[in-house]
């Protein structure tokens, strides 16, 4: 049998808990695991199986979510909180990209190899063109109006004019591929090679690589993520679950930190400089870009298989689809 403790053991005990669960905190800032506050978990159809790429549009208050085991992408007002369309027919579909210029939304369906076009005010499909061998993470260049997709194992990126819907490049990378990025800077397209270790810098008006950065401590990079505004680069790696930090000047790695097992997917905040990386053992890992450094916050348990993530910055909101939580497919909605 315990013995009781004094109030003032209860009252210390409080304490520590209250600050564990403060973010900010001391024992927050470094790396504790901290609870966030679920705003809502909103049921999704479809059944049990695993989801993948998220994407918003502000304008439209719209969520697009790739629902891969289902083959589909779910359209989410994220105003009323509900899903208001299901398109079908978008083979294993990985990567989701809304384009709001265009009023596009384009997917990237792995079970037929294609890169699928829905029109937003319609949720129709428009247009499928040919995405490599598996297609999955996108980018979009505006001032030459192309879309730049991964083709994973083919080892290429496939390059789409969006105005036509045509394939009009394959840019050969020699690895196999990871994520896409596009720096508003530059305006060039940045591309992990994940087999290789480097990322890869691309000019979208000739479609020819400009450079070669090897990633120093890096093992599978997937997740990319571009701070244009500080001129970093954030890269996720799967093989040894470490975030490096590239400085976009130097080419030097200038940071690395641990994050949860499986680091996936990456979004950020530009004004608050936050940087969140989802992983798949559903733990989120928050950072803080400043201009002269970068520095990691505090963790938390997402959920099972939280490993996407989409930011409201507006109303500083994280989606996080979960495919299985209680028996249904929910997607989890949490105050940042």
């Amino acid at each position: 049998m315990r013995r009781r403790s004094s109030c003032r053991q209860c009252a210390f005990t409080a304490l520590l808990v209250a600050l564990l669960a403060t973010p900010g905190s001391a024992c927050a800032g470094t790396g504790a695991k901290v609870a966030f506050d679920v705003v809502a978990d909103v049921p999704l159809p479809g059944d049990t199986s695993r989801f993948d790429y998220e994407s918003i549009d502000a304008e439209r208050h719209l969520l697009f979510i790739a629902h891969l085991g289902a083959s589909e992408v779910l359209a989410f007002d994220t105003q009323a909180r509900k899903v208001v369309a299901r398109i079908p027919n978008v083979g294993h579909v990985h990567g989701v990209l809304a384009i709001p210029e265009l009023h596009r939304v384009y997917a990237s369906a792995t079970g037929t190899d294609e890169v699928v076009a829905i029109d937003e005010d319609t949720f129709a499909v428009t247009a499928r063109v040919p995405g490599g061998r598996y297609p999955d993470g996108m980018a979009y260049a505006p001032q030459v109006r192309k879309l730049f997709v991964s083709d994973e194992t083919g080892e290429t990126e496939t390059v789409i004019d969006t105005d036509s819907n045509q394939r009009v490049a394959t840019i050969r990378l020699g690895g196999e591929v990871g994520n896409t990025q596009y720096d508003a800077v530059t305006k060039h397209i940045f591309v992990n090679v994940q087999s290789r270790n480097d990322l890869v810098e691309i000019d979208p008006a000739s479609d020819k690589i400009v450079t070669r950065i090897p990633l120093q401590g890096a093992e599978g990079n997937h997740g990319l993520l571009i701070d244009a505004q500080r001129r970093r680069a954030f890269i996720a790696c799967e093989g040894n679950d470490r975030l490096l930090v590239l400085d976009l000047q130097s080419h030097q790695v200038t940071g690395t930190f641990s994050v949860g097992s499986g680091p996936d997917v990456l979004a950020a905040d530009p004004s608050s400089g936050r940087v969140y990386v989802a992983s798949e053992s559903g733990i989120i890992s928050i950072f803080e870009s400043r201009e002269s450094e970068v520095t990691k916050m505090r963790e938390a348990d997402i959920g099972p298989n939280a490993h996407v993530i989409a930011v409201d910055v507006v109303r500083q909101l994280g989606y996080f689809p979960l495919k299985n939580f209680n028996g249904a497919p929910v997607l989890r909605i949490v105050r940042l």
